[in-house]
């Protein structure tokens, strides 16, 4: 009888310092990268995957995109006056991003319902003109589920380099997929005041934010 199977190797990258969030210090960290293999005989023989990253605090053991390496802690005025941040960023790096941003916060309470899934559906589709489909959609769900990454500690590591507005299109995304069901976990309402905090963004944006969001349809 042939067995075959898959598996997840993971492996350490580079190493270094940089400043933890959680720690709120310097600490060493451990890039690593996960890539699924197909396995004959639980021999893996063929990546049937791209290559996951991700780092690892020496300290808190906190999981965070790569993109935390690239937070310069010692200037935080990277947002200029006009709300745009230092660096390039395509469109299509922020959809994803934010669509990414919507699947952790979904999967904050370890479950994903079809409504959730439909509305990530429609996210895609119709906010951010980024069609997807369910099988993308796994791929993705299964990502964030195997790196472990907090939606907090995966915002806190991209979001410094989206402008005003993209915060807070990223943060209706959020907000429109936590509700998809109707109403919001009292763990989905503390992370989502969370995510103010954590975007910069005022009391009255994030209301007008979320009054804005309440309004849409078809999403």
């Amino acid at each position: 009888m042939i067995l075959i199977g898959t598996m997840n190797l993971t492996r350490t990258r580079e190493s270094g310092q940089f400043y933890c969030p959680t720690c709120v210090s310097t600490q060493d960290y451990r890039l690593r990268s996960r890539r699924p293999f197909l396995t004959l005989y639980f021999i893996p023989v063929v990546p049937i995957g791209g290559a996951e990253q991700f780092v690892v605090c020496g300290g808190c053991r906190e999981k965070w995109d790569p993109s935390v390496l690239t937070i310069d802690y010692q200037h935080p005025s990277q947002v200029r006056p006009d709300g745009e941040t230092s660096g390039q960023l395509s469109a299509d790096q922020f959809h994803d991003q934010a669509l990414r941003s919507a699947i952790l916060v979904v999967l904050d309470d370890g479950f994903m319902s079809e409504a959730e899934i439909e509305s990530l559906l429609g996210l895609g589709s119709h906010l951010f003109g980024r069609p997807i489909d369910r099988e993308e959609l796994g791929e993705l769900c299964s990502i964030a589920e195997q790196n472990k990454v907090r939606a907090r500690n995966y915002v806190t590591s991209v979001s410094h380099r989206w402008n005003r507005d993209q915060k807070v299109e990223a943060l209706q995304a959020m907000f429109l997929a936590a509700t998809a069901e109707g109403e919001l976990s009292d763990s989905q309402i503390k992370l989502l005041a969370d995510m103010k905090d954590l975007l910069g963004l005022s009391d009255e944006e994030y209301h007008k934010a979320i009054g804005e969001a309440l309004q849409w349809e078809h999403v």
